[in-house]
């Protein structure tokens, strides 16, 4: 066998079939011959009982010398017990973000995420995290990858965050499926933006105003009396929007006076109600073979949303800053005022986690203050000269 020199390739004849010229001074380095003249540099080996094959490039492109340099460090890596054709091939067959995005959809959002949660899950990937990633193999992904794109979003620090769940999560499920070595996840030792939380609660006054507006829309009749309802629901019960906008009259139990929620953020859970709650749903007109209690314009469907009718209300009260989600904080000011404990009132919000309930601590001490307030200033008055 020759050794493969620029003269010798281009000297080579193409045949009927493409044929190779194997090096004769490093073994497993060829050329291969092509019937339409095409010539390209190849390296041969064996691991195990497989054969391998892996091209280098085209003549031309490449020269003798430098395939030859190419081949040696192939051969050098397969004595060292690699497999670099098999690593190439998986490689290119390697999953692209894309497409575990698209598994994830498959065997994790649609499966085990409330639907407003999926649905934020697959606005977060369609508008951020596919754009930005997408293209990349999930293998490919470091941890600078993930901290740019947290980076970019700087400007929008509450989604940047929402974000970074979204990828910690779904570079966990690559873990598990093979995808990724155990331990790799790109989002790890990425610190979170800091996020401001809001906490807005109706005043006396403020849930004075509403409720005459919610009344002055119920006497006009301009507006939806299911639509009107669920504010109300939402305000005597503490309930979040998705548990009242998708209750079910199976789910509403006079006798004990609760609602019997089948499914809800933290499972299933009760809603015990109060007598305003309870009147309002004994009086609210059920639509014939409907099962929802806030029902849709379409005969047999529930209201989907009630965003922009809350827009107009809040501006007919004066609180346009107030959120539909500040009702259920307004709930859970109303229960401290009272002298609820904590624990009480994650048990009336439906939490699991003790720290959730935590964010109301603050306004427990409020009648606390009022207390020492008022002794001390007793206290006060008795020392410069005045009775108890």
């Amino acid at each position: 066998m020759p050794k493969i020199t620029k003269r010798l390739v281009e000297a080579a004849k193409p045949q009927d079939k493409d044929y190779i010229i194997c090096d004769d001074d490093l073994a497993g380095f060829a050329v291969r011959i092509l019937p339409s003249g095409r010539r390209s540099y190849i390296v041969q080996y064996r691991i195990g009982n497989r054969y391998r094959r892996m091209s280098l490039g085209a003549h031309g492109v490449l020269t003798p010398e430098k395939a030859r340099r190419m081949a040696f460090k192939v051969l050098g890596a397969v004595k060292d017990g690699e497999d670099p054709a098999g690593e190439r091939s998986r490689a290119r067959k390697a999953c692209t973000v894309k497409e575990l995005a698209e598994r994830f959809d498959q065997e994790h959002i649609s499966v085990r995420l409330k639907p407003g949660t999926a649905t934020e899950y697959r606005r977060n990937l369609r508008r951020f995290i596919l754009p930005a990633l997408g293209r990349m193999k999930v293998a490919d992904v470091t941890r600078a990858d993930v901290a740019k794109f947290h980076h970019d979003l700087r400007h929008i620090p509450y989604q940047a965050n929402r974000n970074l769940e979204v990828i910690s999560k779904m570079f966990s499920m690559a873990e598990m499926w093979g995808m990724r070595p155990d331990g790799s996840n790109p989002r790890l030792h990425i610190k979170k933006y800091p996020e401001e939380k809001r906490e807005r609660y109706l005043s006396q006054k403020e849930l004075s105003d509403l409720g005459s507006v919610l009344n002055e829309a119920e006497e006009m009749g301009v507006d939806d009396i299911y639509a009107i309802s669920a504010i109300r629901l939402l305000i005597f019960t503490g309930c979040r929007l998705n548990e009242i906008m998708s209750l079910k009259w199976t789910e509403v139990d006079f006798t004990n006076s609760c609602l019997r929620l089948s499914d809800s953020k933290t499972g299933a859970r009760v809603v015990h109600l109060g007598p305003p709650a309870l009147d309002l749903l004994k009086n609210l007109k059920r639509q014939p073979k409907n099962p929802w209690v806030i029902c849709g314009k379409i005969p047999g469907t529930n209201r989907k949303e009630i965003q922009k009718f809350w827009q107009r209300i809040r501006k007919r009260a004066g609180i346009e800053d107030v959120r539909i989600h500040d009702l259920r904080h307004s709930f859970a000011s109303n229960a401290v005022a009272q002298g609820m404990s904590l624990p009480m009132i994650g048990k009336l919000l439906g939490h699991t986690q003790v720290q959730t309930t935590a964010r109301y601590a603050h306004l427990a001490a409020d009648p606390v203050k009022a207390a020492a307030s008022s002794v001390s200033s007793n206290i006060f008055d008795s020392l410069n000269g005045g009775t108890i």
